[in-house]
């Protein structure tokens, strides 16, 4: 994979993170402790700043309620 797709990977997932959220109409602190992860990760990962392992991004989904899959979707969140 190269550095563009990875990082393009990494926008959607943030972008379906920031999505997911704001339906949920929860706070990055809010979810961060939900998820058990800190607030600053959560806003790094909503930039695409980093590369989250599949740890992190299962803890995000159950915080949500959704599969983790839906979360690496290019397609938008439908409520």
């Amino acid at each position: 994979m190269s550095h563009a797709a990875a990082q393009s990977l990494r926008k959607v997932f943030g972008d379906r993170v920031r999505e997911a959220r704001a339906v949920a109409r929860l706070s990055q602190e809010a979810l961060a402790d939900l998820s058990g992860l800190h607030r600053t990760y959560i806003g790094s990962i909503e930039r695409a700043e980093r590369n989250v392992s599949i740890d992190n991004i299962e803890r995000i989904a159950a915080a949500f309620g959704k599969p983790a899959w839906l979360l690496l979707s290019p397609k938008p969140l439908e409520g």
